[in-house]
Parts: structure tokens; C-alpha cells; sequence
């Protein structure tokens, strides 16, 4: 295999607009995406001698990336508090004295692999994922997106691990139901 070589001169044209919808879904925050796409793109200059062409220029760019949001994550924590007894958010799927949902969830009938390819599909969910609070959004997009480890988690935020769950327990229900509110009716 021959080592990829860096061509920095045209990152901007192939990569900045997908980095930046990358970005966006994960902050939520425009200015910010933009600004971890331009910081990506300068710690990639100043780093570029260290890339040994193990990776595509685009998987490289896209790591340094992904471990720029991290750094965000870790800076804004100060910014957001993790209380999951908050009462500003509850849990509006109950379950019976069985323990199973009240009610059930809805049976989509389709098949998952095709799901994944449905454009629409996955504009209602960046929407969902836009319409989660803060907290809930950057935790789950940390654990289920990024595929960061609970216990990772737990110590980046000073958390514990029953809160963790609390919050992405309640993360999911909020996406679950804005799904099917947003994209089942519309089929």
C-alpha cells in the first residue's frame, strides 16, 4: 500500500461542508461547528508532518475532528448541569405495574437496513436530535454517536452511572416520540 499523501490545499473543497454537517448534528450550534471545522483544519496544517498515511486524508481530517467536539464537550460541561431529577424534563412514557410501556411503542413495519438508507428518515431524526435539551443531546450523542464508553462518560461530567443511564433513558424516549410524531405520522 502506498502512503497517502495530504493535499491541504483543497481540504476546503472536499471536506468543509461535510465536516461542518458532522459538527452540527453533534453541537447543535452553527458558529461552533464552523469554528471546529476551522480549528480542525488549522491543527491539521500544524500537525501534518506527524500523518503516516495509514488512513485516507478524509478518515485523518475527520478524526482530529471528532476529538475537537470532544474537547468542546469537555469545555462546555462547566456550562450545563446534569441533574437528572430535574423536574424540567419528564419522562412522558409511563409504564404499567408489569413494567412494559403504556403505551407500546408503534410497530414501524420497516426494515432497519433500508430505514438507514431513507433521507427523510434521517432529516426528522437530526431534527429530534436538535430538539433534545442540551444535556440530554451532547450525552447521547457522546454514548450512541460517538460510541464513547459509560464510564468515560461518567467521569468527563462527574456523574454517576444510574444518572447516565436516567438521562439517556430519557433521551430515547424523547427521540422515540418525536419520531413517531414527526416522521410516522408523515408516511
Amino acid at each position: 500500500m502506498s502512503k497517502e499523501i495530504l493535499d491541504p490545499q483543497n481540504w476546503v473543497d472536499l471536506y468543509a461542508d461535510m465536516m461542518y454537517r458532522f459538527s452540527l448534528v453533534r453541537v447543535k450550534d452553527p458558529e461552533a461547528a464552523d469554528e471546529l471545522v476551522q480549528a480542525t483544519f488549522f491543527a491539521a496544517l500544524k500537525s501534518q508532518h506527524t500523518f503516516a498515511g495509514k488512513s485516507s486524508e478524509k478518515t485523518w481530517l475527520f478524526g482530529i475532528l471528532k476529538h475537537k467536539i470532544m474537547d468542546y464537550f469537555r469545555s462546555s460541561k462547566k456550562h450545563i448541569s446534569i441533574d437528572p431529577t430535574s423536574s424540567e424534563e419528564t419522562d412522558r412514557i409511563q409504564f404499567d405495574s408489569s413494567g412494559h410501556m403504556n403505551p407500546k411503542p408503534t410497530n414501524w413495519n420497516m426494515d432497519p437496513e433500508k430505514a438507514a438508507e431513507n433521507s427523510e428518515l434521517a432529516k426528522v431524526l437530526a431534527s429530534c436530535l436538535e430538539g433534545l435539551p442540551d444535556k440530554f443531546h451532547k450525552l447521547f450523542v457522546m454514548k450512541e454517536i460517538e460510541g464513547m464508553s459509560s464510564e468515560k462518560i461518567c467521569n468527563e461530567f462527574d456523574i454517576k452511572p444510574t444518572n447516565l443511564w436516567v438521562i439517556l433513558h430519557r433521551a430515547r424516549n424523547q427521540l422515540k416520540q418525536c419520531m413517531e410524531s414527526n416522521w410516522l405520522n408523515t408516511k
